[in-house]
């Protein structure tokens, strides 16, 4: 299979839409780029690798994946460098992640050489969609879908594997800025033994109506604690969430019912090479407003692919809230923020080879 994957027949778009995108006003996953990759799985075996002009696919409304969630995805980022090449950043770690979770749903995945060969392939073909300003990049979307055509309560016999790409601004409405978060003590998001590690589609459905409410009070996203007891912390809706208490970064530490992020993962090796203490452990609600309350809450902020690092300026929490760091940015999110990027876009010396760049073939 590896022999077909890495000579992939490419469909080249006749009609290009590149021209009709604004650049200077990219919201996020709004706009799609060119082409798109599909490789199927049947017989158990990945087969038919393709990259094909982006567009509608054709399903019958049995389709497995409608009525039973088999869904996983990744979220990952290309950067521009210069005119020849650009950077993905950590895909080995986003393909392991993959992997996992569809491991966890019964799912087949494939291996890293087709899924790296596939990304760079799809890429490189839209590189000219890649935005070219700091803060912009082009949102990869692997993901695998069930598709068998059987109203039956079980796994799927075939599936599908497809990349699609679109170039990206800030996640957040705030950008840079501090959000605002509130607790969901009515709702949970996971618990220990199901699905909260993976990226399945279902997990997010099941946030969204929490979400629906906290942004109508004027918040940004839920703080998730846990199922439990409502009273560790977990997670945010789309990042991790990491706080700098008394000089040491402290974050929930991965139980399985929180998701292990690949910036999360990429920040903890950051903050060690500078010399900080990292405490990965359960850290509950009231720790944090305790904390506040002493003086030793320095900043809180949360991490992920989309927004990379996103201050925290205010939580609140079963009637209380706190304002962290007078509602400003703090200097430790703006300074993990810079390293991060700069790695990224190739601004610095990568010293723990978390980017794989890419030398484009110019027509």
């Amino acid at each position: 299979m590896t022999e077909e994957v890495l000579s992939i027949p490419i469909n080249k778009t006749d009609n290009s839409r590149l021209d009709s995108v604004d650049f200077n006003n990219l919201q996020f996953g709004k706009e799609f780029s060119d082409h798109m990759f599909i490789m199927d799985f049947e017989d158990g075996t990945w087969s038919n690798p393709r990259i094909q002009p982006f567009g509608s696919l054709q399903f019958t409304p049995a389709m497995s994946v409608f009525h039973y969630g088999q869904a996983v995805f990744e979220g990952m980022k290309a950067f521009h460098v210069d005119e020849n090449h650009f950077n993905i950043f950590r895909p080995e770690v986003h393909h392991q992640r993959f992997t996992n979770s569809a491991e966890r749903l019964c799912m087949p995945s494939p291996d890293y050489e087709t899924f790296i060969t596939a990304l760079r392939e799809v890429v490189s073909l839209d590189f000219k969609w890649i935005p070219k300003k700091q803060g912009t990049s082009l949102y990869l979307r692997p993901f695998i879908i069930a598709t068998d055509d059987v109203i039956a309560a079980k796994a799927s016999q075939s599936y599908k594997f497809i990349i699609i790409t679109s170039p990206v601004g800030a996640y957040y409405k705030e950008g840079f800025n501090p959000v605002k978060l509130i607790t969901a003590l009515k709702y949970v998001r996971a618990v220990e033994g199901g699905t909260g590690f993976a990226k399945a589609a279902g997990n997010y459905a099941a946030s969204f109506l929490p979400a629906k409410k906290a942004q109508e009070m004027g918040y940004t996203q839920v703080l998730w604690l846990d199922a439990k007891e409502h009273k560790n912390i977990e997670e945010v809706g789309t990042m991790n969430i990491l706080f700098k208490i008394d000089g040491k970064i402290i974050t929930p530490k991965l139980t399985g019912s929180i998701l292990p992020g690949v910036t999360r993962r990429s920040v903890l090796q950051l903050v060690k090479d500078w010399g900080i203490e990292v405490v990965e452990r359960n850290i509950s609600i009231d720790e944090v407003f305790e904390a506040h309350e002493k003086g030793t809450l320095e900043e809180v902020f949360g991490s992920g692919t989309a927004a990379v690092i996103s201050p925290v300026g205010y939580i609140e929490h079963d009637g209380k809230s706190i304002t962290i760091g007078d509602g400003e940015v703090g200097q430790f999110s703006q300074k993990l923020f810079k390293a991060i990027t700069d790695i990224q876009y190739g601004r610095v010396e990568d010293d723990h080879n978390w980017v794989d760049q890419t030398m484009i073939g110019r027509d």
